[in-house]
């Protein structure tokens, strides 16, 4: 929406500057952006005396800013001057003068400049600006929370500020909530003026000096505490992973508390560091800079030379565990660098593993499109079977530049293009391998979460690039590369690339080829012994149910359960027992790569067996209840518990709804879950095409049909967007089944969140749970999009199942 405040600057600065040398008009469109602070900077510029004029706020208009001194109400040696700060003010969002006195630096002016500076963190004071204030107006820095941001993130931004804004190599930065890059060069200047140093925002060798003299441990308090849990808060959360994932967070505050060791000692146990709670070198490493401490200890590599027999021993020498090789090396290169006959036994022989990395160029935006990432994953695919490589393994293919946010998300090139090729490639194929990604912090994470990249190799020793900086270690990184050295080894030189490897909770790599057996084998014949112990136990039920039930029996239990899928048959449980047979809670899924939890899969699918669909795919009943709606009302409480963050509904299920590597009430695994459980429970009972539980968990899980899970599940459960958001709204604020209203008051008012008919009598509360339902919708459709084999045919799916464009208009206004 234009603001006509914003289009009165631009029409200004156009009207006043435009024969000026250098000048570029910006678009009259009452839309603030760098394009109008850009012509703004250029019209302060043109009234400092510079010539040419350029859109950057550089040292030049700083200087010549401060020889000006200090600009204050009264001041009146430049109107126009005056009238650029007013105008960008109002571009920020702060009433700066009353209509017709443009170039007066009135008291309303005053008032203005005071609340930004509140905003910015430093004093008040008479309300004037200086070379520093100015160059804040002049950018699109916010100084308050925006979306995304933390009132615990901006209190830092502040304090940082209000500490060192006016020490000459510090810049008045952000107070948006947002950990940035910008952010955290402010904490390292901030440190190196404490330590003494002339700032340079590296991380050079007098600054990790002065950070081995500075160990913090618990009693420790001040300057240095402070600005060690400023760093804490900006690599928050660590995620505990196990039944129930959770999210740790830990205080920004000068005291080193029992808290703060605890959040240190997890910390460094997910960043593969000593985990003794102290703040010691090692773990400042870690929060500053991507690589770490370069130096210490690590037990995985990655090179382009071949391991020899010689090298491999000088690899298991000196306690490296896996390396990391290359399937392919392009035409035309001198590199030589592809895994060479025999190399892999020479390997295993040694006693090390193996992952294999996939790069072809990959070196500049035009190399990532998604016809290249399909190419590359067709070709991936054939090398790695030719090597022998087994079923499940992860084929790790790279981003080999500093890829910027506006790059990741580019089409037709592209990052996210290209491993949607990527993916599509591979599924072709049957899904045979998992892809990985090798690239900055930013690429790793965007990459996972839009491609389900099941783990992340990160360029951590490339400190320096943009998405290394101001962005936490992916939660699914299994290799930090972080030096590059040369091994001399004997009379032999070669090249080495040190990985510190995530062994638990990372990726195990190969430790053989050529084996035959799938990541669910173990799954598929426990289910096959399980059916034929039904078949043979014999009774009032179907062996699929006593299966179903079995497997579920020890976790989904109760009077819940019963009302939902009926009672387990305690017999069968005892006959199971006494035959050697135990739950299998969990397996790997062929597809995803992520171990999914059978005892919630089984459940969802006994849920569903024992409850028919409804009469409408756009209501609900008991059955979904078992699967994505008892999800749905666990994760809109979840919602409704942390509004205060996510006012919008639609926001939250962007952040949080079925995206792996998330910690959510309703995650990726969960959904996979419900969505298998579902389509389990249909072909059980499918007239037509009937299967029982072990011909479908084997066409499931290793023939393919997997790939089409979600596409399957949606056509089976709702066919349209339509009927999607009306099941979804249908089941949280209008039930008509008993099973379902029950089932709300339980998962949504018992735990403290108010029901979602008692939001809509609230004034826009409709509005609000509309949006939280189509944010639902629009996520079923976004993990479509993910199996489809085109990105264009994504776009073409979205626009025909979004055919209720009114409600979706209506919905997203009020977000």
């Amino acid at each position: 929406m234009a603001d006509e405040k914003v289009l009165e600057a631009q029409k200004w600065v156009n009207a006043t500057y435009a024969g000026v040398s250098g000048y570029v008009r910006c678009p009259e469109d009452g839309r603030t952006g760098w394009s109008t602070m850009g012509s703004l900077t250029m019209g302060l510029q043109h009234e400092l005396g510079i010539s040419p004029v350029v859109s950057s706020f550089g040292p030049t208009t700083v200087a010549k800013m401060q020889a000006l001194g200090e600009i204050g109400f009264g001041w009146e040696k430049n109107r126009n001057i005056v009238a650029v700060l007013e105008h960008a003010l109002f571009c920020k969002g702060y009433w700066a003068v009353e209509p017709q006195s443009y170039g007066w630096f009135t008291g309303v002016t005053r008032e203005a400049v005071k609340q930004l500076r509140s905003n910015m963190g430093i004093p008040e004071g008479d309300g004037t600006i200086n070379a520093k204030i100015a160059k804040g107006i002049l950018n699109m820095d916010a100084y308050v929370v925006v979306a995304g941001g933390t009132d615990k993130i901006r209190d830092i931004q502040q304090q940082l500020n209000g500490r060192y804004w006016q020490k000459d190599a510090f810049n008045i930065g952000p107070c948006d909530g947002i950990y940035s890059r910008d952010v955290q060069k402010a904490l390292m200047i901030a440190l190196q003026y404490e330590l003494g140093l002339t700032p340079t925002g590296n991380y050079g060798p007098g600054t990790q000096a002065g950070l081995k003299a500075h160990t913090l441990k618990e009693g420790d308090v001040g300057i240095f505490v402070k600005l060690f849990t400023a760093a804490c808060v900006f690599n928050e959360p660590v995620i505990l992973h196990g039944q129930d994932d959770q999210e740790v967070r830990t205080t920004f505050t000068d005291v080193y508390s029992a808290k703060t060791t605890k959040y240190v000692e997890l910390f460094q146990k997910f960043s593969q560091l000593h985990d003794s709670g102290n703040g010691d070198y090692e773990t400042w490493s870690q929060l500053l800079v991507s690589m770490g401490d370069p130096d210490r200890e690590a037990h995985g590599c990655d090179t382009r030379y071949e391991i020899t027999e010689s090298r491999a021993k000088w690899l298991s020498d000196n306690k490296y565990s896996i390396v990391g090789r290359y399937l392919y090396d392009p035409p035309g290169s001198t590199l030589d660098k592809e895994i060479k006959p025999g190399e892999l036994k020479t390997i295993f022989d040694a006693g090390l593993r193996v992952f294999p990395i996939y790069q072809d160029n990959a070196r500049k935006l035009s190399d990532f499109t998604y016809a290249a990432g399909y190419q590359h994953a067709l070709n991936a695919h054939k090398l790695a079977s030719e090597y022998g490589f087994n079923k499940g393994t992860t084929i790790y293919f790279a981003c080999d530049y500093d890829a910027t946010q506006e790059e990741i998300d580019g089409y037709p090139q592209g990052i996210i293009t290209y491993f949607n090729g990527v993916t599509a490639g591979l599924a072709s194929q049957n899904k045979k391998y998992f892809h990985g990604v090798y690239g900055s912090r930013n690429v790793c994470t965007n990459v996972t979460r839009k491609t389900l990249a099941r783990f992340s190799f990160v360029s951590g020793m490339s400190w320096g690039f943009s998405g290394n900086l101001g962005f936490p270690l992916p939660d699914n990184w299994s290799m930090n590369q972080i030096k590059e050295f040369k091994v001399t080894n004997g009379s032999d030189t070669f090249d080495l690339d040190n990985d510190v490897w995530r062994a638990q909770g990372g990726d195990s790599g190969a430790k053989s080829v050529n084996d035959t057996a799938g990541p669910a084998d173990a799954f598929i014949a426990y289910v096959e012994k399980l059916y034929g112990m039904a078949v043979a136990y014999g009774g009032a039920k179907d062996p699929n149910q006593l299966v179903m039930e079995y497997i579920r029996h020890e976790k989904y239990r109760g009077i819940a359960w019963w009302f939902l899928a009926d009672s387990y048959d305690s017999g069968f449980v005892e006959y199971c027992n006494s035959r050697g047979m135990s739950v299998m809670q969990s397996f790997k899924d062929p597809i995803s790569g992520y171990d999914l939890d059978a005892t919630h899969l089984m459940a969802t699918a006994n849920g569903f067996l024992t409850n028919s669909d409804p009469g409408e795919r756009n209501s609900s009943t008991g059955g979904d209840v078992a699967g994505w709606g008892g999800d749905v009302m666990t994760f809109y409480a979840d919602w409704r518990n942390s509004e205060e963050q996510y006012a919008s509904g639609h926001s939250f299920c962007d952040a949080k709804l079925a995206k792996p590597a998330i910690v959510s009430s309703f995650g990726f695994t969960d959904m996979v879950e419900d969505a298998d459980g579902y389509l389990l429970a249909k072909a059980i009972t499918d007239k037509e095409n009937k299967q029982n539980i072990v011909q479908w968990v084997t066409s499931q899980y290793n023939k393919g049909s997997g790939l089409r899970r979600f596409r399957d599940h949606f056509d089976l459960r709702w066919q349209t967007a339509a009927n999607c958001y009306q099941s979804c709204r249908q089941i949280l604020a209008d039930p008509v089944d008993l099973k379902v209203g029950l089932a709300r008051k339980n998962l949504i008012f018992m735990s403290g969140a108010m029901l979602p008919s008692d939001l809509i009598t609230l004034p826009g509360g409709s509005d609000k749970l509309n949006s939280f339902c189509l944010g639902f919708s629009d996520r079923m459709l976004a993990l479509i999009g993910l199996e489809n084999s085109m990105a264009a045919t994504y776009k073409k799916n979205l626009q025909s199942y979004l055919k209720s464009a009114q409600q979706r208009a209506a919905a997203r206004a009020h977000d």
